[in-house]
């Protein structure tokens, strides 16, 4: 019973299912929370609102702490339930996931209160900055958020060659105005550290004006270390921006091919046939009630069910087809008219194969047209065991 409760559990906090209601009025509540709470320390700065809505704010802060603390020891409890954890027992298992980076934003997060409790005699008031810390565990509940994480992690070392290049124009930026300046404003060029500050205004074109070259010079250098900043800062835009999308990228690789894969029209095919589909599909997102395909319509494409559900309306009744399904493609194989339509039932995430991509795969790739030809005879004798026409 305890083991079943800690496991589902589990999958509650950590490891929901896009499906999983209860996993999501979870994440959404705690979001919300998240929000509240920032919003709540920022309004306590303002002196009016704090002082006539003290109390309140205490009392949101004591039962914001329980809620945290509250999902701090549920995670430690079913940081076991981790298969990376799990081969290291109870103890060992919950000391490594407590010492996880986002435990350790959680553990930030309540600390200060508890610091205050314990040591009231102690002027701790410095710590109730740590309070922000609860905006980072938004990171744990947005897959955008952790997708930038990993990008920047992968990105390091040309983000670290970025870094270099940006300080040596901050330094070379420096020395060149210091060295043209220096002898007509001495107090604002004397040396190298105070020329740093007119080059860090200068190369983030901030441009504060409380120190300006005067000499021609200067000017000149002023106006190229300003084209040399836009230039500084695209470098790890660029960077980001291409790591983003490359992320992005390979993670719906990743799912179309599993989609892909699972289909039993290219269940048998190797690895090559399978990623030239994956590169040929494109994504579509359908809302609830939108005709798909209608009955008498040419077949332009073949659709794979991602997420969601489809109802295909057949002449001698309806059939529902959820993830990982698939439909359209009878249409295409017999160079037919399509003989059903399809609504979708539910918000649905569908993968597109055009029709002339699927005939060039066809007559490209023998392992693939075998295996369609297979699957249309099967298909046709299903269809005629059941007395219907082709179905979608």
């Amino acid at each position: 019973m305890t083991g079943h409760l800690r496991h589902r559990l589990f999958q509650v906090l950590e490891a929901g299912h896009p499906g999983d209601r209860l996993s999501q009025v979870f994440d959404a509540a705690m979001v919300l929370l998240i929000l509240a709470n920032v919003a709540a320390v920022i309004a306590e700065t303002v002196g009016a609102l704090q002082a006539r809505y003290g109390a309140a704010f205490w009392a949101f802060e004591v039962v914001s702490v329980a809620v945290f603390t509250a999902e701090y020891l549920a995670r430690l409890w079913v940081a076991t339930e981790h298969p990376s954890l799990a081969r290291h027992g109870a103890f060992g298992g919950r000391l490594r996931g407590a010492c996880g980076p986002f435990m350790l934003i959680d553990l930030l997060a309540i600390l200060p209160f508890y610091l205050a409790l314990l040591f009231p005699i102690l002027d701790l008031r410095v710590l109730r900055v740590f309070r922000l810390l609860r905006l980072l565990k938004l990171a744990r509940y947005s897959p955008a958020l952790a997708t930038l994480w990993r990008v920047l992690v992968d990105e390091r070392r040309a983000l670290g060659a970025a870094l270099i290049i940006m300080m040596g124009l901050l330094t070379l930026s420096a020395t060149a105005i210091y060295h043209v300046e220096r002898a007509a404003q001495p107090e604002a060029f004397g040396s190298i550290p105070s020329a740093m500050w007119w080059a860090i205004a200068t190369l983030t074109t901030v441009g504060y004006g409380d120190v300006t070259p005067v000499t021609p010079l200067g000017r000149a250098i002023g106006g190229l270390v300003m084209l040399f900043g836009l230039a500084m800062f695209a470098l790890p835009i660029a960077i980001v921006a291409s790591g983003f999308a490359g992320e992005i990228h390979r993670r719906d690789f990743v799912v179309t091919w599993g989609m892909v894969a699972r289909v039993p029209l290219f269940a048998k095919l190797d690895a090559l046939s399978v990623s030239r589909i994956t590169n040929l599909l494109h994504a579509r997102v359908i809302q609830p009630g939108t005709v798909i395909l209608r009955r008498g319509d040419e077949p332009k494409a073949m659709y794979f069910i991602a997420s969601g559900e489809v109802e295909v309306e057949l002449p001698l009744g309806h059939r529902r087809l959820g993830d990982g399904d698939f439909f359209g493609e009878m249409a295409l194989l017999r160079h037919g008219r399509r003989l059903a339509t399809v609504r979708a039932v539910s918000r649905c995430r569908l993968l597109v194969l055009d029709a002339d991509d699927f005939h060039e795969l066809l007559a490209a790739d023998g392992d693939l047209r075998q295996a369609v030809s297979t699957v249309a005879e099967e298909r046709l004798v299903e269809f005629e065991d059941l007395g219907e026409p082709e179905a979608h």
